[in-house]
């Protein structure tokens, strides 16, 4: 049964779903903004280091992986908003796709 904007008829696996869809599309979210930090964290130049411990081919082919913890671990300190506002944006265009 349906009144106005309301579906009433939503079972337990529709809403099961919808929340897994979340989830995903939270993560999918998450994942652009750590891709962006890591970009900007390369950019910024903190991948470069100087003294005893610093450079070598072994910096060069690991400071991406540095830089790509170091971004996910922003993201899930609450990051820049990045985030929120991919998945606001993904949610509004699935609910639109639904309709």
């Amino acid at each position: 049964m349906q009144i106005g904007q309301f579906n009433f008829a939503t079972s337990a696996s529709d809403v099961s779903r919808s929340v897994e869809r979340s989830a995903e599309l939270r993560r999918s979210a998450q994942a652009l903004e750590a891709g962006f930090l890591s970009e900007m964290l390369k950019h910024a130049g903190l991948e470069e280091m100087n003294g005893a411990f610093g450079g070598g081919v072994g910096e060069e082919q690991f400071a991406s992986f540095l830089r790509d913890e170091q971004a996910k671990r922003m993201v899930t300190a609450g990051g820049i908003g990045l985030a929120e506002t991919i998945f606001n944006a993904l949610e509004a265009r699935e609910a639109n796709d639904v309709e």
